[in-house]
């Protein structure tokens, strides 16, 4: 095994105890700082301090040192060796430098990956940060990150994708939608930090469809047609942290039946490429945590 090292630094034009007031919210549930909802969040078992167990999507990582508001160290976990650490450092009282280190060893495999792909988003992702420290502490980035071809193809692989759930109680336009229902099924994503909670934000999920709008209430929308083999309706719902595509259908007569069953098989499919399309589109048109944080001043 041969050890990798990554290093980034920024010299920010603000205060180091302004940027280190920001760096003792990394990971929590106002964290100015993680580029988030473009990646996946940092998250921990609890505050931020020693023995905090998380990660930010497969990355899984504990804190290992933490001086608050100067420094916080992670020691990789899951079988990895090493660590990675952001510090801050004054340098005047007006200035400081903020460093980013990875370090790590790892076996021939992890090596051609790091080298092909992990490094560039890894890269990405660090510059993301100091882009919002810059956002949080100063009001704008100096000379934000552009991300490489490369990196947007590496985050469009791995975006998280819909899972598939019961049509959910509170989507109650869907259920009152016919006396009877054949058939029902449901897809759902986690809303990421900065996403939109409105519903009609989400109507892009069946964008070019040409559904009319069939009813709104209470965080749904209800889209929808009759025809006369069948009678479709895709409800969107956005509750509880989480957004739903579900759909219910009630056919008619025979023709309607074997239609359906050709169309039930590709439907699947259509129903999670659609929600997962929109909810990345979303994710990369939302604020970022710095331009959030300071909205919230």
């Amino acid at each position: 095994m041969r050890t990798v090292r990554d290093v980034h630094a920024r010299t920010v034009q603000a205060p180091a105890d302004t940027v280190g007031a920001l760096l003792d919210r990394l990971g929590g549930a106002d964290d100015p700082l993680f580029p988030t909802p473009v990646w996946p969040p940092m998250r921990f078992d609890r505050p931020l301090g020693v023995g905090a167990d998380g990660g930010h999507g497969f990355v899984r990582y504990r804190v290992a040192a933490y001086e608050p508001g100067r420094r916080v160290r992670f020691d990789f976990t899951g079988g990895e060796d090493g660590w990675h650490e952001i510090t801050v450092r004054p340098l005047g009282p007006g200035s400081c430098r903020v460093e980013h280190v990875l370090q790590s060893r790892l076996p021939l495999g992890q090596r051609v990956m790091w080298t092909l792909a992990i490094r560039a988003a890894h890269g990405t992702v660090v510059e993301e940060i100091f882009d919002n420290i810059e956002r949080a502490a100063t009001g704008r980035a100096s000379a934000p990150v552009r991300r490489s071809p490369r990196v947007r193809l590496l985050n469009r692989l791995l975006w998280d994708r819909p899972r598939a759930v019961e049509l959910p109680a509170a989507a109650r336009l869907a259920h009152r939608a016919f006396p009877r229902t054949d058939f029902q099924d449901a897809w759902q994503m986690d809303l990421l930090p900065g996403m939109p909670k409105e519903p009609e934000a989400w109507e892009g999920v069946l964008r070019g469809a040409s559904f009319p709008v069939a009813g709104r209430a209470d965080g749904e929308i209800l889209l929808g047609k009759d025809a006369r083999h069948l009678d479709f309706r895709a409800s969107i719902l956005v509750a509880d942290g989480r957004v739903t595509l579900g759909t219910v259908v009630r056919l008619h007569h025979t023709t309607g039946r074997l239609y359906f069953a050709v169309v039930r098989r590709v439907h699947p499919f259509m129903a999670r490429l659609m929600l997962r399309r929109i909810h990345r589109r979303l994710a990369l048109a939302a604020p970022t945590a710095g331009e959030r944080a300071v909205a919230r001043v």
